[in-house]
């Protein structure tokens, strides 16, 4: 798919995922809307391969999600690839529903890992890397992680690993929107010099707008050249990104739209696309 068309999608995938919060009266939209174009960008631009009618196929490619409580942005993602049918999503966070609020890979096909436990994702997708080159097989480990979940000491336990072990076959994204639970992350506990902490840790460090289509196909393609360590895309998001009510807005981290919000932010999104 051209830019035009990967940035599409990203909007199919906010759209849905704003839907589905709607009708279920809860949610994360925030950190759903801020990894919007990042997904699309894996799914939809060429840089995962993946087959929706084998979900367990041995040479795919492998994205794990350690954010899960932004599961109705994945869950929209897997749905426009073909994984299921994207109405099935509507179900989302109802009784019997496949569709939890944090992804399970029990449950969802396409889902590697059950994630929603900040602070373990980086450690499963590292995992995922060293078996994968015990076995020479040439697959990407991609990991999608929250600026808030790097607070966690588990998670800078996963970075120094990864270095130690010359992971190159793992790439993580930090979806940096600035804003957890709690508030702004430099206010709860700061993360900043973020680059420098990774680049300390003997990782090699992209910075790019993590909704510039084009800016994280390039943060991609030279990851993929990255030698005998491991590599960070940190991703400059906003919360909320693509609805102007919502967008750096602490208040949407786990608030649901009320049906007059999700009229103004469909109608905002589908003018974007």
């Amino acid at each position: 798919m051209n830019t035009h068309e990967i940035k599409h999608k990203a909007n199919q995938i906010r759209i849905n995922s704003l839907k589905m919060i709607h009708r279920a009266k809860s949610g994360h939209p925030g950190g759903s809307l801020s990894i919007a174009d990042i997904l699309s960008v894996l799914y939809f631009g060429g840089h995962m391969k993946y087959d929706p009618k084998n979900p367990e196929w041995a040479d795919r490619d492998i994205l794990i999600v350690s954010k899960g409580h932004s599961s109705p942005a994945v869950y929209s993602a897997l749905g426009l690839a073909g994984f299921f049918k994207i109405e099935d999503t509507l179900s989302f966070r109802s009784l019997g529903s496949s569709f939890q609020g944090h992804i399970d890979r029990m449950k969802v096909a396409g889902v590697e890992i059950s994630t929603g436990s900040l602070g373990h994702g980086l450690s499963n997708a590292l995992g995922m890397a060293l078996a994968a080159r015990l076995d020479s097989s040439p697959k990407k480990i991609f990991a999608i992680l929250s600026d808030g979940e790097l607070q966690e000491g588990s998670s800078w336990e996963a970075i120094m690993a990864a270095a130690h072990y010359q992971a190159s076959n793992l790439i993580a994204f930090v979806d940096r929107n600035r804003i957890q639970l709690d508030g702004y992350t430099e206010k709860t506990m700061g993360l900043d010099p973020l680059s420098d902490k990774f680049k300390a840790f003997n990782w090699e460090v992209i910075e790019c707008d993590g909704h510039d289509i084009a800016a994280l196909n390039s943060s991609l393609e030279q990851a993929y050249t990255t030698k005998n360590k491991p590599t960070v895309i940190i991703a400059n998001t906003i919360k909320g990104s693509g609805v102007s009510f919502m967008a750096d807005q602490v208040k949407w981290h786990g608030v649901a739209p009320n049906d007059e919000d999700l009229a103004k932010a469909v109608k905002e999104l589908e003018a974007l696309v």
